[in-house]
């Protein structure tokens, strides 16, 4: 789910504009979940079903964060939900974002929009994107997981007309998800909307949330390919308007890491709907120092050197880099190639997935290599995974490891990490020291057969200085803790 953009840009702002973001640390956008809660059930929401409605951010806090989101140079605030207009404040919080001078998208399935709720939002000048993914009732009424979904869309839609929408001021769109059950129809979709002036909004489904246990809905790459064409070639010859074809957006692109963010019901700050990562919360730190620290956001917008695979080479990559949310959510690595774009079809053996064994990413070489397999990696963090033989360098007769080892263990972690984000990025092999180390404390005894987890997390880092935090853990007990100094190329 993502806001909709003219024709050409993406989400409405030129290269010009992007390009400037990106230098001046700037946004240009944030989307904003004012709460989970919907009323719908729909099988691909990104949304897991067993989501907490728990400790939800409240009026003042949203309005606080889209203070900052403008001063950060935010035009256009992009309202997600759950569904919007069950949160009891919707009309005072767009009110507010009016007086601000700010642009306003807001995704709804319409279930809410009564005739006098859709004159008041054509009023506030809120731009509609209306969730309706196909013509027919009980498909429909099916991938809304609600009885009665499709009447109650149909009723939004005449009440949005009737308010005035679309008009030159305020824009209706139409949220459109790519599934097997619809495929056939959406060119026909993409016409009907097309004629009304309204703007169709179609994307494929992230594998994510709902969607993951919901395979039922998923599409080939190659046969995606084939409507993103055909439905290009109905814009070339009707409209006038040309595009290439790429994912996940009908018509578009999505590079909203550039210039972007997201704001969660709880706050958290993340890239995207889809990459997952949190790297900050709004109730602990300012947007501002979030994002700018972040080395998940500085990764992505330096994407042109830093995505790895297909991806990288690609003839597009100057403004394209797939689905940032399908590359993390499928591979475990938000930098890897996208796996479901049609162009990485036949190439997915040149795409990274976690876990990933660590003989090529890290300096150390048997017997000192420890570490067998890097788990995750998210905002400066990484877990890698481990077991104890009888080759493993410094155990004793008794079967039990060297305390030092724990060291060792905690600085080819962060060295794996390290390494694994330079595939595809450097030619020299990896180089890293263990500096020194402080407030070590030894909770346990781990010995020859044990499969261990060792957690470390980066939290201070000068060029190619950095202090981390490690946790040497077997299930769920923690066998050693401390700080390492280290430097890596």
């Amino acid at each position: 789910m993502v806001s909709f953009h003219h024709q050409n840009h993406s989400f409405g702002f030129s290269r010009e504009e992007i390009e400037k973001a990106v230098k001046n640390n700037k946004l240009l956008s944030i989307e904003i979940e004012f709460s989970l809660r919907c009323n719908f059930h729909c099988p691909y929401c990104y949304v897991p079903q067993d989501s907490s409605f728990e400790n939800e951010l409240s009026k003042e806090e949203i309005q606080n964060v889209i203070l900052q989101a403008k001063k950060m140079g935010a035009k256009k605030i992009i309202i997600l939900g759950g569904e919007p207009m069950l949160y009891p404040h919707i009309l005072k919080i767009i009110e507010f974002m009016k007086k601000q001078d700010l642009a306003i998208e807001m995704f709804t399935n319409g279930s809410l929009i009564t005739a006098d709720l859709a004159k008041q939002l054509f009023t506030h000048k809120v731009n509609i994107v209306l969730k309706m993914n196909t013509f027919n009732e009980k498909i429909q009424d099916m991938l809304a997981g609600k009885k009665g979904a499709f009447k109650m869309i149909q009723e939004a839609f005449t009440n949005l007309k009737e308010a005035g929408y679309p008009s030159e001021e305020s824009f209706l769109a139409v949220s459109t998800i790519i599934c097997r059950q619809n495929i056939d129809e959406l060119p026909n979709m993409w016409l009907w909307f097309r004629e009304r002036d309204i703007i169709p909004y179609f994307e494929m489904i992230t594998p994510q949330g709902n969607a993951k246990q919901n395979e039922w809905l998923t599409i080939d790459p190659k046969k995606a390919c084939a409507l993103f064409k055909e439905i290009a070639n109905i814009d070339r010859k009707k409209y006038g308007q040309v595009w290439d074809p790429q994912p996940p957006l009908v018509g578009d692109k999505c590079m909203r890491h550039q210039f972007s963010c997201l704001v969660t019901s709880q706050g958290y700050v993340m890239p995207c709907v889809g990459v997952t990562i949190e790297v900050g919360n709004i109730r602990e730190r300012k947007l501002s120092d979030i994002i700018n620290d972040s080395e998940v956001f500085r990764d992505l917008k330096n994407f042109h050197r830093t995505i790895k695979g297909p991806c990288r080479t690609c003839e597009k990559s100057d403004d394209c880099y797939g689905c940032r949310g399908a590359a993390y959510q499928l591979t475990g690595d938000y930098l890897a190639s996208d796996p479901l774009c049609w162009k990485n079809a036949d190439r997915q053996k040149e795409i990274t997935y976690l876990p990933f064994t660590v003989e090529e990413i890290i300096p150390q070489k048997s017997p000192m290599k420890i570490i067998d397999s890097l788990v995750s990696v998210a905002e400066g963090k990484a877990d890698v995974s481990l077991t104890l033989d009888e080759n493993t360098p410094f155990i004793g007769e008794d079967g039990i490891i060297d305390e030092a080892m724990y060291l060792e263990m905690m600085a080819q972690a962060i060295a794996a990490q390290n390494g694994f984000k330079q595939i595809d990025l450097s030619e020299s092999a990896p180089e890293g020291f263990l500096l020194g180390a402080k407030k070590l404390e030894i909770l346990g005894e781990a010995r020859v057969g044990d499969t261990l987890k060792v957690s470390v997390h980066k939290y201070a880092q000068y060029g190619g200085f950095a202090i981390v935090k490690g946790t040497v853990l077997r299930g769920t007990t923690v066998l050693a803790q401390g700080e390492i100094k280290v430097w890596h190329n």
